[in-house]
């Protein structure tokens, strides 16, 4: 599988590349494509998790040709339902992309379910905006998004399978993002599952894959977690969890001054949207200043945090200047709010593959690895793999986070592999490999 893999990877890029360059001349300015109403959800929603809204066409432009050479591809808008952290039924968007290849496995042809990285906290962040394209661009007012999944999706569906893209609960739709909240996250990945079972009319008893880095390893990690009560009818057959933060702790110190930091700001806005009495606390340790950037950050991509905030300090914004991190470690209600995102408590029953970088400057390694041995203490079927990668242009995020994802990824032994692997029901000769 491995020259063929390599084969398939190269033709992937070759065709977002290309794709990206049919995309601007045609439209002119790529990703131009307006916030339409298709992500105001109905006053009244289908009372079952997963179930389907309204959908609309896509055209996919960053998708290689289809199995008969028709181009583009066509995938489609997709509104579907999902829980709020308390149980409250809302609504979520996402892209699904149908098979155009004929599916390179054994068995009944799969769906994998993408959890995309960091995107940012705007609506117009959602990966489906940039989606058809490759970038969502406004002038008025001035942000940018790209899609980062092109990649992982136009490999997936190269290899012949279904494929579908969670936008998150919050992203497009009403209501703040809630970056990095453990449950929502998750509920937007097992239901985005269920949609695309609902769509390919293929039932529960479709394979499925979950696949996820950074951001979106927290949310696979996450949903394998909690999919046995909140989703035991899915047949998930295995999970990518690369760089996942399973403990916001640890993250949030890390990443404080980098070149990314503001999504600190994602994630307290997302706490107290769901915490307000948070909102007092953190405020009274805040300088107005420090308030309105976290103002400004509940709009912003990840994009414009590297052109407005780069190397955010949070320190710059506190009464004390010490860190917010400090700061939230004397406050007893938002420390219990961050221990409640701690991913590891529970044990999966599908088959994980949690893959890091020693070196990682945004999503600490130490962490990822406790994750791994979290769960195999629980008897889950875990293989953790350490990407070596020396330090490069530490604090940017661009090597030591951005660099394993390709490596441990996309690699001829990496995660492409295992979940073929795992959706071709090979064996694992251990169920806990720590290496």
């Amino acid at each position: 599988m491995g020259s063929l893999m390599r084969r398939i990877v190269a033709l992937t890029l070759a065709g977002c590349v290309g794709g990206a360059l049919a995309a601007a001349v045609s439209t002119g300015v790529a990703g131009a494509a307006p916030v339409g109403d298709f992500y105001t959800p109905p006053g009244t929603l289908p009372a079952a998790s997963g179930a389907i809204v309204r959908t609309e066409p896509m055209p996919l432009y960053l998708t290689a040709p289809g199995h008969g050479g028709e181009y583009p591809l066509t995938g489609r808008l997709v509104m579907y339902t999902s829980r709020l952290e308390d149980g409250t039924p809302t609504a979520v968007t996402g892209t699904y992309v149908d098979s155009s290849q004929p599916w390179r496995g054994k068995g009944p042809r799969p769906t994998v379910v993408i959890a995309p990285g960091t995107s940012g906290q705007g609506d117009q962040c959602a990966m489906s905006h940039a989606f058809s394209t490759g970038l969502y661009a406004t002038v008025t007012p001035p942000s940018f998004s790209a899609n980062q999944e092109a990649l992982s999706a136009g490999l997936w569906n190269a290899l012949g399978a279904r494929v579908f893209v969670t936008d998150y609960i919050g992203l497009g739709t009403p209501g703040i993002h809630t970056y990095v909240n453990r449950v929502e996250e998750a509920h937007a990945v097992l239901d985005a599952a269920r949609a695309a079972d609902a769509l390919s009319g293929t039932g529960a008893a479709t394979p499925l894959a979950l696949w996820g880095y950074s951001q979106g390893g927290g949310a696979v990690a996450a949903a394998a977690e909690l999919a046995p009560t909140y989703a035991p009818d899915l047949n998930i057959k295995g999970v990518w969890a690369g760089a996942p933060p399973a403990d916001l702790t640890a993250v949030l110190a890390k990443v404080d001054g980098g070149l990314i930091g503001g999504v600190i700001g994602f994630a307290m806005n997302g706490f107290v949207a769901r915490h307000p009495e948070l909102a007092n606390v953190l405020h009274e340790r805040m300088t107005p200043d420090g308030v309105a950037v976290l103002r400004d950050l509940s709009t912003e991509c990840i994009g414009d945090v590297i052109l407005r905030h780069p190397f955010l300090r949070t320190g710059l914004y506190t009464k004390d200047h010490r860190s917010l991190l400090d700061n939230l470690r004397t406050i007893p209600s938002a420390m219990r709010v961050l221990d409640e995102q701690r991913i590891g408590r529970l044990k999966p029953q599908t088959p994980v593959l949690i893959t890091s970088g020693r070196n990682d400057d945004t999503v600490p390694y130490g962490q990822a690895r406790q994750l791994a041995l979290d769960w195999c203490s629980k008897g889950a079927t875990v293989t953790f793999h350490t990407d070596e990668l020396p330090p490069i242009a530490p604090g940017t995020t661009i090597g030591n986070h951005f660099g394993p994802e390709f490596i441990d990824g996309y690699g001829t032994n990496g995660a492409v592999s295992y979940v073929l692997d795992r959706l071709n029901d090979v064996p694992i000769a251990q169920h806990c490999s720590i290496n």
